[in-house]
């Protein structure tokens, strides 16, 4: 359905203007033998044809341009796929080679309890990797089909991002006190599901693209008109100007997808948009003010109730 849908357009573009092409031919070939014997020193005739000559001559040059238009964008998405292809093919082989690994290591040789132990843990954390890479599919292509997950509901934001970090850094097998959480008791009628995939992605890529040690702040204050304002800062090497619109894309990750130390599909911030947008917010992406590093700030209504003073405590991930 989607390959009928995007050769539609190109194909009705292509057909219109070798129709207008003809016509343009036509009253050319017209305007030529009406000259020849003198018949078109009538001032109307004349006028009639050029006008309908150059209408023609415009609705071409739309055309080409309209069709350039899409020649590019046709090749802008064929970019993203093979990106894309190349980072799901990345994500599987790698965990499928390393659970072969171990499989064919306590099969073929004798390994002592203790190595066992280590050998299933790493391959839990390889099974983790392949569930994660399949619930990033499955989410982005909820979001498209722009269905409801599910009925808002009301959701505490501390203990919301308190979870969202320690998941994540039991993932990276970090210490839980490398992200820091500035928050009060704050509820939020939402989409529990929505804002999981939101600050479960932008936390991700914080502590994934902040190098061997990651610090990550997490601040989330009310603004006067009860709308919430959620910050993800992180210590990384921070992300160009001139990238972070496309940053948002799908399937979009800066570099060459072949020579990267980080996995991923390039799907997370695309789904923090799309969350964002669903959910009547904002997102802004600037520099971090102190030092290097990069900053999501999220703003989102739906604040029913501060169960505390809006003054935020500090408190790790755990």
């Amino acid at each position: 359905m989607l390959e009928r849908r995007s050769l539609k357009a190109p194909i009705t573009l292509g057909v219109v203007m070798i129709v207008l092409v003809v016509v343009l031919a036509g009253v050319w070939i017209l305007g030529n033998v009406l000259g020849a014997t003198g018949n078109l020193e009538s001032s109307v005739a004349f006028w009639i044809i050029l006008s309908t000559g150059t209408v023609l001559l415009i609705g071409v040059l739309a055309g080409v341009i309209a069709y350039l238009t899409l020649t590019v964008k046709a090749f802008k998405l064929n970019q993203r796929q093979s990106n894309f292809i190349d980072a799901v093919t990345h994500e599987l082989k790698s965990p499928i080679a390393s659970l072969k690994l171990y499989l064919q290591t306590m099969t073929r040789h004798s390994v002592d309890a203790q190595q066992q132990e280590d050998f299933h843990q790493f391959m839990l954390e390889d099974v983790e990797r392949l569930d994660l890479l399949i619930n990033h599919l499955l989410d982005a292509a909820r979001i498209d089909r722009g269905s409801d997950i599910a009925d808002a509901e009301l959701v505490d934001l501390d203990e919301l991002l308190r979870q969202c970090g320690s998941a994540i850094c039991v993932r990276y097998r970090l210490p839980e006190e490398i992200i820091k959480i500035e928050c009060g008791k704050i509820q939020i009628k939402s989409r529990l599901i929505q804002l999981e995939i939101l600050f479960r992605n932008l936390i991700d890529n914080a502590v994934k693209y902040s190098g061997a040690n990651p610090e990550v702040k997490i601040k989330a204050q009310l603004t006067d008109d009860q709308n919430v304002v959620v910050s993800i800062i992180d210590n990384g090497p921070g992300i160009p100007a001139n990238q972070r619109r496309k940053i948002f894309g799908r399937f979009i990750r800066l570099g060459n997808e072949l020579e990267r130390s980080t996995p991923g599909t390039g799907l997370g911030l695309y789904l923090v948009r799309n969350v964002v947008k669903s959910l009547g917010g904002s997102i802004r992406l600037q520099d971090r003010e102190q030092g290097t590093g990069t900053e999501f700030e999220v703003t989102l209504g739906g604040v029913v109730c501060v169960k505390a003073s809006n003054d935020p405590k500090t408190s790790h991930a755990n």
